[in-house]
């Protein structure tokens, strides 16, 4: 369910802004959606993991917060990144 070093490698290397960005909104943003949507289709198939699913709530407050900062900071870098991970907003 962990996303595999070549996973993230190749998520900071397509989110980044510069040559070494790994903390900045848009990487955070990115792995933070891989990560929930790994953990929702591990959930459709173990419904009652309560633990789990507590942790995928978690993710998504922080995924919302870190949107949230990011289109107050930047609105186009905001939008770009919604259409670039397809998410609804």
């Amino acid at each position: 369910m962990a996303l595999t070093p070549d996973e993230k490698k190749d998520i900071i290397k397509k989110f980044a802004r510069e040559k070494g960005d790994t903390g900045s909104p848009e990487v955070q943003i990115a792995l933070l959606s891989l990560q929930i949507d790994r953990l929702t289709a591990h959930l459709k198939e173990h419904s009652k993991d309560v633990h789990s699913r507590r942790g995928l709530l978690s993710m998504v407050a922080k995924r919302r917060r870190l949107l949230t900062y990011l289109r107050k900071r930047d609105e186009e870098r905001y939008k770009k990144l919604i259409a670039d991970l397809k998410l609804e907003k």
